[in-house]
């Protein structure tokens, strides 16, 4: 149950940020959106009612799958927020500011 709420707060939390009209807002909306995709993982695994995933550990052994995935969210949310961060460096040297409304016109 709480981690359902934590999940459910995160990505409430990710989608206002990304909802935003600064590209830093942005990439913290999308990391938050990447800690929801990750603790939704390992909720789903249920890593709570079994023990360690090792290799031999017999019947009650984790499924190490989620655990993967889980692995996997976190580097691409990495990638993703080292990109917009990036974008949002960028946005600032060249037009003085990261804000997406006023940069859409100007070339």
């Amino acid at each position: 149950m709480s981690a359902a709420v934590v999940v459910g707060l995160l990505a409430a939390g990710g989608t206002y940020l990304v909802l935003q009209r600064g590209v830093v807002r942005v990439a913290l909306g999308f990391t938050l959106l990447g800690h929801a995709a990750t603790t939704l993982l390992i909720a789903a695994g249920g890593a709570d009612a079994r023990g360690v995933p090792f290799a031999g550990a017999g019947p009650g052994a984790a499924d190490p799958l989620p655990q993967a995935f889980a692995l996997t969210a976190i580097v691409i949310s990495l990638g993703l927020t080292a990109f917009l961060l990036a974008l949002a460096f960028r946005s600032r040297d060249v037009h003085g500011s990261d804000d997406l409304e006023t940069t859409e016109g100007e070339r």
